[in-house]
């Protein structure tokens, strides 16, 4: 593990916004991934004292974007005015994908590559589609190659009923093809294995929803900027959020992902939503340049690679990772940010940290890492009551971690976050309000 820190130049966030996490309801929701993307970025750009012309390039994470939306970034990046000569990429490291796209910028930006990017990611996972299976494909592909009337209809008749099941993308696209287990499953794995019980899961979903609408209350979501759609209706918060959810009302959900045996449910998962967050990183000299305001510093991401059937468990090996980097330890983070993909994961990782037997098996150290205080814990609540959109939550974590530090008058935080397929990701945020020359 090599250190170049010395010979990269400090990469600044100047500035971030996002939209409402919007919940799917069982339909294709109001805004497609570039509408999402577009609103924040229109919002974020509409306040610098630049053109978006002037910035050096767009990185934008999406996971599932629409046939329409190939390349996305691209598509966002022209929708935005940034001109046809801005160049414009498109990344997926699956739940990653936003975080992926600022360290991606990141690297850009601290290699000397660019001054001004901008990065972050989007999702409308209600808008994921239903596929045809590889029967009906087959057929279509024979009764295509059928010459003349007679063998059409020959293939007219081998046609059958069962052709016409769909696939459903959303659910493929969240199931392990390596393990055959579903990211709901994965943590039922991690439940079994730390022996986190179901009122666990359901203590921690509630605290997040009630984190969430106490911050919502406090008016501590400001980043969100409102968007609105085609029939005149407006969205401007999250809205999966439940002000009314309680111990009992979790306790009568039943098991999702394991109904005979297991203890994850909806109510203790995160939601599939729609949404999109973008951030404005910069140079020291792009900062002076435009006399940008600066919001915190951020280090390259850490990426690491766990057992896909406990992917939950990435964020416990690659923040180790990231503080051995960076030299800290884990009681100088101030605050931290691990994305709720289910309530047993994030407490599956507080228990490895504190683990002798996971730390010394799994990262080679003598003893347990250390513990995570709670209540320095997603203190604004989490993916369980905001939403998951998975190509932009890795982006959300970072904008709002920064903007807790700034709030808090803290130093340091960590976000984190786990990925399907068995890997983490994590980034050090760093409030400063100015640069470092």
């Amino acid at each position: 593990m090599s250190d170049s820190k010395s010979s990269c130049r400090d990469v600044y966030l100047v500035d971030g916004a996002r939209t409402p996490f919007l919940k799917a309801k069982m339909k294709t929701g109001p805004f497609s991934a570039s509408d999402l993307a577009h609103h924040a970025g229109r919002e974020l750009l509409g306040r610098q004292p630049f053109s978006p012309k002037e910035l050096d390039e767009v990185i934008i994470g999406c996971v599932m974007p629409s046939p329409e939306e190939a390349n996305i970034a691209r598509l966002v990046a022209l929708r935005l005015g940034c001109g046809k000569h801005m160049p414009a990429y498109t990344v997926q490291r699956n739940c990653a994908s936003g975080m992926q796209a600022l360290d991606s910028a990141i690297k850009d930006i601290a290699l000397g590559r660019h001054d001004l990017v901008l990065a972050g990611g989007t999702e409308a996972m209600s808008r994921a589609p239903l596929l045809l299976n590889s029967a009906i494909t087959n057929w279509m592909a024979s009764l295509s190659a059928a010459k003349g009337l007679k063998m059409k209809f020959k293939e007219y008749l081998n046609f059958r009923p069962y052709f016409l099941k769909p696939i459903v993308a959303l659910l493929k696209g969240l199931t392990d093809p390596i393990v055959n287990l579903t990211m709901g499953q994965t943590a039922e794995n991690l439940a079994y294995r730390f022996n986190i019980s179901r009122e666990q899961m359901d203590r921690f979903s509630l605290q997040s929803h009630q984190r969430v609408v106490a911050a919502q209350e406090e008016k501590y979501f400001n980043e969100i900027v409102s968007v609105f759609d085609t029939n005149g209706d407006f969205f401007v918060s999250d809205d999966g959020v439940r002000a009314d959810s309680s111990l009992e009302k979790l306790a009568k959900l039943k098991p999702f992902f394991d109904k005979k045996f297991g203890s994850v449910t909806p109510g203790n998962s995160s939601q599939v939503s729609d949404g999109a967050a973008l951030l404005l990183l910069a140079s020291a000299d792009a900062v002076r340049q435009y006399h940008l305001p600066v919001l915190a510093k951020i280090t390259p991401a850490e990426w690491t690679g766990v057992e896909p059937a406990e992917m939950g468990l990435g964020p416990v090996s690659a923040t180790y990772q990231l503080l051995q980097r960076q030299k800290l330890s884990m009681d100088q983070i101030d605050y931290w940010e691990i994305n709720e993909a289910f309530s047993a994961q994030v407490l599956a990782c507080l228990a490895a940290f504190e683990s002798d037997e996971y730390c010394r098996n799994y990262l080679n150290v003598e003893k347990a890492c250390g513990s995570i205080d709670q209540s320095k814990l997603n203190i604004d609540g989490g993916a369980v009551a905001i939403g998951h959109p998975v190509g932009a939550s890795g982006a959300r974590i970072v904008l709002h971690l920064a903007n807790i530090l700034r709030r808090k008058n803290a130093k340091l935080g960590v976000a984190t976050i786990c990925i399907g397929g068995g890997q983490g990701g994590a980034m050090l945020i760093e409030n400063v309000s100015e640069v470092v020359l």
